[in-house]
């Protein structure tokens, strides 16, 4: 995919670029519409069905992370390598990633499946009984589906490494339409409600997950499989994906079991603001989509580039980048406060519930063209270059202060609800996204990827 521009000295062109960042883009979209379709076909049952299932997603986005993280580390340590031009030390890395998610992702498994009442009760207790009725049933099918889902995301990280985004799309749109028509037959066709939607995620991911993987087999590609299947872990290779990994997931987890513990402050607020804060968190991924997108995109080029020993390079594609991310966002966002009481009609939501929502997608609008590309975008450039403790310290700290302490502030003393929720989130952005600022313009991180060859991780 990478071809050279001669005539400007650039690794990546505009087109490469396009190739790139579009799919991606494409991919995101097909993601958020079958997640909002999904609560449509969800709210048809009840209120409680939508407030079960969202409280769960909430759940399963913690675990996702996690791998999402590690998937991020191997994906990163194989893109340095294909900097270096070295092909076969990327597949090496590719595999173990491989592995580890795997094998770390058959525990948590385990894990859900046993104590999924527990967890549902120490996090979500106050909620009604029916809502926590479904909330059972969803975790219960769709904590079978982490395995597929740890290997699809490990390996769509490893095509993004190569620069090849459409793969990824194409199966992405399977998934997605395969648990679109799961829904339509489950949850109408047999009427198996909150049961049926998991049943239909679970078999999508499984059938994602061995299409990808086994296209992992083409030696032709420059990271994949053939000839390194082996049940046997190399630690000097795991050591060097958990170095960005841990950190990366543990700010993730972190950060994910913070909304989580919010989202038990939100279940006191009544069943309304649950379901208002249901249907934001899916309208507004359409807000941050553009951002996602390429988001993924810069921690691709930024890795390669680092690896090849060019951090002018990293550092241009980083601007241009950013200011991507902000005017298409920019563009979403004006969409969004236009929008909002349009796409809310969708919904089978009681007008109290339809006022929440509305308010909190506007005001979401506004502060993703404030704050929302400092605190997002560029990160990934300090993470493609193993500066990730520093970014991990920053998001967790912001977080917990931030973030949980100023919703909680808001809510018990001046009575916000809701809204005061959406709003200690984007203190958060604004806090980190200068930590990162100071960060990425003093230059400390260029130095990152030498200490960590120096110590041999």
């Amino acid at each position: 995919m990478r071809t050279k521009e001669d005539q400007q000295g650039t690794i990546y062109s505009n087109g490469d670029l396009r190739k790139l960042i579009l799919p991606l883009i494409m991919e995101q979209l097909l993601a958020i519409l079958v997640g909002m379709l999904d609560t449509v076909m969800i709210s048809g049952v009840g209120e409680a069905a939508v407030s079960g299932v969202s409280l769960v997603d909430n759940i399963n986005i913690l675990v996702i992370n996690i791998f999402a993280a590690l998937a991020t580390g191997g994906a990163v340590v194989a893109g340095h390598a294909l900097g270096q031009k070295n092909r076969e030390q990327a597949g090496e890395s590719a595999w173990q990633m491989v592995l580890f998610l795997l094998y770390s992702s058959a525990v948590m498994t385990v894990i859900l499946l046993a104590l999924h009442k527990a967890i549902l009760r120490a996090i979500f207790g106050q909620v009604e009984e029916a809502v926590m009725n479904s909330a059972v049933i969803y975790l219960t099918i769709t904590g079978l589906s982490v395995c597929p889902l740890a290997l699809y995301n490990g390996c769509a990280a490893l095509f993004r490494a190569m620069g090849d985004s459409r793969t990824t799309m194409y199966i992405s749109l399977l998934m997605n339409l395969l648990n679109l028509v799961g829904n339509a037959i489950l949850i109408f066709g047999f009427g198996l409600g909150v049961a049926g939607a998991a049943i239909s995620t679970l078999a999508a991911r499984t059938v994602a997950a061995v299409f990808i993987f086994k296209l992992m087999f083409d030696g032709k590609k420059e990271i994949n499989f053939r000839g390194r299947l082996t049940l046997r872990m190399d630690f000097l290779q795991v050591k060097k994906i958990l170095y960005i990994g841990i950190p990366n997931g543990l700010e993730n987890s972190l950060f994910q079991l913070g909304k989580i513990l919010l989202l038990s402050l939100v279940s006191t607020f009544g069943t309304s603001a649950i379901a208002a804060n249901a249907v934001c968190g899916t309208i507004t991924n359409f807000n941050i989509l553009p951002g996602m997108a390429i988001n993924m995109a810069l921690l691709s080029v930024a890795s390669y580039c680092i690896g090849a020993g060019d951090f002018g390079q990293t550092r241009y594609y980083t601007r241009k980048l950013m200011r991507l991310t902000w005017l298409c966002m920019s563009a979403v966002s004006f969409i969004m406060i236009v929008g909002a009481p349009l796409f809310l009609k969708i919904y089978h939501l009681t007008s109290e519930t339809t006022t929440l929502a509305l308010q909190v997608i506007r005001f979401h609008a506004v502060m993703c063209m404030v704050a929302w590309v400092a605190s997002f975008t560029l990160p990934n450039t300090l993470r493609a270059a193993g500066d990730v403790m520093w970014t991990m310290v920053i998001a967790i700290v912001s977080m917990w202060v931030f973030r949980i302490g100023s919703a909680y502030f808001f809510s018990n003393v001046f009575r916000l609800g809701l809204i005061g929720v959406w709003i200690a989130m984007t203190i958060d952005w604004m806090f980190r996204g200068i930590c990162y600022m100071v960060r990425y313009r003093g230059g400390k991180w260029e130095r990152a990827m030498e200490r960590r060859n120096g110590n041999g991780v």
